[in-house]
């Protein structure tokens, strides 16, 4: 039971830092737009949103499988 613990422990910290690094671009996206758009880059920090997004979802999503088989 305590290895289950550490190995969640293990997996919770880089799961928890994407969600938090696309909290925090998001706001930074959304806070410097105005720029973004007159350097024409705004499309291209959306598209690294989307990724960012992306892998924080399955991150999140096989961690949760992995706990609902008894895995971790």
């Amino acid at each position: 039971m305590l290895k289950n613990i550490k190995l969640r422990i293990i997996w919770l910290i880089p799961t928890i830092f994407m969600w938090l690094m696309f909290i925090g671009f998001s706001i930074w996206v959304f806070v410097n737009a105005e720029g973004l758009i007159q350097i024409e880059m705004l499309s291209s920090w959306v598209l690294k949103l989307l990724f960012l997004f992306i892998i924080s979802l399955l991150g999140s999503y096989r961690m949760w499988s992995w706990i609902k088989e008894g895995k971790l």
